[in-house]
C-alpha cells in the first residue's frame, strides 16, 4: 500500500500554532501583500524579516501533537511508501518522530540564501541581515514559499499522487492551491480519498470518506485502523 498523507494549519493548530489567517483575512494581524510576497520583501525587508523570526522564536514554545506521532508511527511501519507532504512550515513532524516530510511551503528553521541559492540550516534571528555561511553574501531571507512563488518539489509529488494507492489531507482549508487540488489529482488515478479535518473542508465533496473532529483524535485511530489492516490475518 502507497499512502500519501497531506497536512495543513490544522494539524499545527492543536499544538498552538497560530493558523496565520484569520478570520478577517489578515495574517496574524498583517496584510498577506505586507509580509508574504517578493515584492513586500523587496519593499521592507527588516518587517518581513521581523514576522518570520518571531513565528521561528515561538517554535521554541509548541510540541507535537498526539497526530503527529501516529503520522510517526506509520512512517515506521510503511517506509518509503509513505509520503508526507505538508504546507506548514513548523518542524513539529520532525520532532513528532517523522524522517522524512516533504515541505512544499519552505521551513521555519532554514533560510534561503539569495546570492548561492543554498539552503542552510537556520535557528537564529535573520532580522540583522546575517552573511550567508557559504558565500559570504548577507542574502538570507527566510526559506519560505511565498505568494506569487512555486511550491517546493511540485514534480515529486506528482509522482506520489500518480502511484498513491491512498490519500490523506489532514488539517486542510481546501482553499490554497495547488495543494487543494492534490485530492481530485490522487482521485483520478484511482486512489482512495481521505479527508481527516476539524470540520468540512472547502474539498470536502471530493473524498470518498470525510471525518471530522480533532486531529490529534482522528489521526492516531486513522492510523491504528492502517496498521491493523497491514497485519497477518
Amino acid at each position: 500500500m502507497r499512502v500519501v498523507v497531506l497536512t495543513g494549519a490544522g494539524i499545527s493548530a492543536e499544538s498552538g500554532v497560530p493558523t496565520f489567517r484569520d478570520a478577517d483575512g489578515l495574517w496574524e494581524g498583517h496584510r498577506v501583500e505586507d509580509v508574504a510576497t517578493p515584492e513586500a520583501y523587496e519593499a521592507q525587508p527588516s518587517v518581513v524579516q521581523a514576522f518570520y523570526d518571531a513565528r521561528r522564536a515561538a517554535l521554541a514554545t509548541v510540541e507535537p501533537n498526539p497526530a503527529h506521532v501516529a503520522l510517526a508511527r506509520l512512517e515506521a511501519a510503511l517506509g518509503d511508501r509513505l509520503f508526507l507532504v505538508t504546507q506548514n512550515i513548523d518542524d513539529l513532524h520532525e520532532r513528532g518522530g517523522s524522517r522524512h516530510v516533504h515541505h512544499m511551503h519552505g521551513e521555519l528553521r532554514s533560510a534561503l540564501c539569495r546570492g548561492c541559492d543554498h539552503h542552510v540550516p537556520w535557528t537564529e534571528d535573520l532580522g540583522d541581515f546575517p552573511p550567508c555561511p557559504g558565500c559570504g553574501v548577507a542574502e538570507l531571507r527566510p526559506d519560505v514559499v511565498w505568494f506569487g512563488e512555486v511550491p517546493y518539489g511540485m514534480d515529486q509529488i506528482q509522482v506520489a499522487l500518480q502511484r498513491a494507492d491512498v490519500f490523506v489531507s489532514i488539517g486542510t482549508s481546501g482553499a490554497v492551491y495547488p495543494a487543494a487540488g492534490f485530492v481530485q489529482l490522487a482521485g483520478r488515478y484511482g486512489a482512495r480519498t481521505i479527508e481527516l479535518n476539524l470540520q468540512p473542508s472547502e474539498g470536502t465533496e471530493y473524498f470518498d470518506d470525510a471525518r471530522h473532529g480533532p486531529a490529534s483524535a482522528l489521526v492516531p485511530a486513522w492510523v491504528d485502523e492502517v496498521l491493523a489492516s497491514l497485519e497477518p490475518a
